[in-house]
């Protein structure tokens, strides 16, 4: 009996003797080749932290060196000036790039962020403008001065922290992983290096930059909704009053509440389910947006019938003297770029982007936020130096036109402008182009697709 269970009972045995060292084999495997590439991953890391930090390093350097070009030439030198800032901006984003790929989680370095941000857009909007009849002022000299012995310090203290990381071996990937460590990183060189340039870039004095940059971070919702706080229950009435529904059917909640962006969010039900949502400022209660949630079928109508029943929504809806600018067409969506038209001068700021769908043609959602933020006031549109055909005598005598209109938009300098906005086609592509009418520069000019073109009236000959 023994012999015949040893029989049975061996060969079973084996076979599970041999599985259980194929599986631990196997097992062990598959731990080196994920520890393999965990350590392939950290080496990939590393190499990637060491380089964005040598690059900023260097890139510190020259910022040093090109604003101490711009400040060492005459203040009429406007074509240095010119190419000594175009370097600096070029060189801050570069800076910016690489400081964002640097494991910043647990390196407060946000004071030097904002610095490199504002140095940015101030050299690039002041490079931008014309120097020779707006050159740089004698407060701008001077803050390229500051900034030139800011730099020299930062990038002393970034060179100490280099050094150190160098001669200590730092790796940054242990950085990187502090925040979920028991001990934290081994040494702390990195984090306090980085410490120290923020807390003395946050004891500098704070420059004015100018109306041109301070433009760039300004909330427009406050500086532009001067109106009175409203609560959820206007909000329900505003929300019923636009939809159509009775307030029973809608719900609202307020959104950053006790913040400077508070807003209100309004959701229309239909037995129980959501079936369309509306944003709300809560200043004043202005619809900034809308969205119906219901599913949109195959596409059936054309550009033309989007387009009309676009208008005849806005206007139904008490936006007035709006005009299409441009139409954009994805899948059986169509995106519908509206702005106000004052006289004969189309208003870009004041835009509104609607959203139809191609299944029947009828609305399903806008978005309001720049009208309503810009629609504040009646705009006193400037006189035009420049006629028609002297603004057109500025475009590429290759050019075709297509339509010609006025139109008011923003430049780069953050200022609004009056413009002769050119529609056309050359080298096989279309182009808007926007010829300022006092001075006759090319303001911007912009590739469009053969969709995107808006009905425009066509420009004489």
């Amino acid at each position: 009996m023994y012999k015949r269970l040893s029989a049975v009972m061996f060969p079973v045995v084996t076979l599970i003797m041999i599985g259980a060292f194929v599986w631990g084999y196997q097992q062990n495997q598959m731990r080196k080749e994920v520890s393999a590439r965990a350590n392939s991953m950290s080496i990939k890391a590393e190499n990637q932290y060491q380089r964005a930090f040598h690059d900023l390093s260097f890139h510190m350097d020259q910022l040093h060196s090109q604003l101490g070009n711009a400040v060492a030439v005459h203040t009429t030198s406007h074509a240095m000036h010119r190419k000594c800032l175009m370097n600096v901006w070029r060189i801050t984003s570069e800076a910016q790039s690489e400081v964002n790929q640097l494991p910043l989680n647990v390196m407060p370095f946000n004071h030097a962020k904002d610095l490199l941000s504002h140095l940015s857009a101030f050299s690039y909007q002041t490079a931008v403008r014309d120097l020779d009849h707006e050159p740089l002022s004698e407060k701008e000299i001077a803050n390229l001065k500051t900034l030139y012995n800011n730099s020299k310090e930062i990038s002393k203290n970034m060179h100490e922290v280099r050094q150190k990381v160098l001669s200590k071996n730092l790796r940054w990937t242990d950085v990187d992983m502090a925040p979920g460590s028991q001990t934290g990183p081994k040494d702390n060189t990195i984090i306090d290096g980085f410490k120290t340039v923020d807390k003395k870039v946050e004891s500098y004095k704070e420059l004015d930059w100018g109306p041109s940059v301070a433009s760039i971070y300004d909330k427009r919702s406050v500086k532009k909704l001067s109106l009175p706080a409203v609560d959820a229950g206007q909000i329900k009435r505003n929300a019923a009053e636009f939809t159509g529904k009775p307030e029973s059917q809608i719900r609202v909640n307020e959104n950053g509440k006790g913040t400077e962006w508070a807003s209100y969010t309004a959701t229309l039900f239909n037995k129980q389910k959501p079936v369309a949502t509306m944003d709300f400022t809560k200043k004043g209660g202005k619809l900034i947006s809308y969205h119906d949630m219901r599913e949109i079928g195959p596409k059936k109508a054309t550009r033309n019938e989007a387009i009309r029943y676009a208008s005849q929504y806005l206007e139904q809806k008490g936006y007035k003297g709006m005009k299409p600018v441009s139409y954009d067409e994805r899948g059986n969506l169509a995106n519908i770029t509206f702005a106000t038209q004052q006289g004969d001068v189309i208003i870009y700021p004041e835009k509104i982007s609607v959203r139809s769908g191609l299944d029947n043609g009828h609305v399903i959602g806008f978005q309001a936020s720049d009208y309503v933020y810009e629609h504040s006031h009646l705009r006193r549109i400037p006189q035009a130096k420049l006629d028609l055909k002297a603004a057109r005598a500025k475009l590429n005598p290759e050019f075709r036109e297509t339509y010609h209109r006025k139109a008011l938009i923003e430049n780069e300098l953050s200022n609004e402008v009056l413009c002769y906005e050119f529609g056309g086609k050359i080298n096989g592509s279309i182009y808007r182009i926007y010829i300022n009418a006092n001075t006759g520069m090319e303001e911007t000019i912009e590739q469009v697709k053969d969709s995107d073109e808006p009905q425009a009236t066509a420009s004489n000959a």
